[in-house]
């Protein structure tokens, strides 16, 4: 027999399927839900729970979800060009440096670092890409940079950030901007979900 919270995503998917609620509309509370289909409030949570891992809903899970849009996909051909569209810093503070952060910027580990979350949404407003930086001192221009690319699983606070569940994969591009005598002037990882972007160096 179908697990319950299986059988309520399923219905659910159908109806954003069929166009019952278009991209963006907000879904109906998980009381009102739970009453629908005659289920615990809980259900209702692990059925949102499996819609939001499959993409169909977004959003804070104490709020109320919308129906996801279709993710944009995008092609990063130049990890270090000003991002065209809005952006927004979620935190800046200083830190200290780990051994991988001494070693990307060549300081001695424990040195204070300057650290950002820079946020870059779409043009409809939706989260695209995370990027976190590490400095030291004030900002230096660069003339060149390097990368590499990997990949992640997104954790609690890049997941909140970009809509997504923990543990979704995303690439990691760990980008090292350098000065004219290739010291490093700032390093930064770039987390952009596998299912928004396309990568192309």
């Amino acid at each position: 027999m179908e697990a319950a919270h299986r059988r309520v995503a399923a219905d659910l998917a159908q109806q954003i399927a069929a166009g019952f609620w278009a991209p963006g509309d907000q879904l109906p509370s998980r009381a009102s839900l739970a009453r629908h289909y005659g289920v615990h409030e809980q259900t209702v949570r692990l059925a949102m729970i499996l819609l939001r891992s499959r993409g169909l809903i977004e959003g804070e899970q104490r709020n109320r979800l919308r129906v996801a849009h279709p993710p944009v996909m995008r092609t990063l051909i130049r990890p270090d060009a000003d991002w065209p569209h809005q952006t927004e810093m979620t935190s800046s503070s200083p830190c200290r440096a780990t051994d991988e952060l001494a070693d990307r910027l060549g300081v001695p580990p424990g040195v204070t670092l300057q650290h950002q979350v820079v946020e870059c949404m779409d043009p409809g407003g939706r989260s695209a890409m995370l990027v976190s930086s590490w400095r030291r001192g004030r900002r230096r221009p660069h003339t060149s940079f390097a990368v590499e690319l990997g990949v992640v699983a997104l954790d609690a606070g890049q997941a909140h950030a970009l809509g997504l569940t923990v543990d979704t994969p995303a690439y990691r591009l760990v980008r090292t901007r350098l000065d004219a005598s290739g010291q490093a002037v700032e390093t930064a990882d770039l987390i952009l979900p596998m299912d928004r972007w396309t990568i192309r160096l």
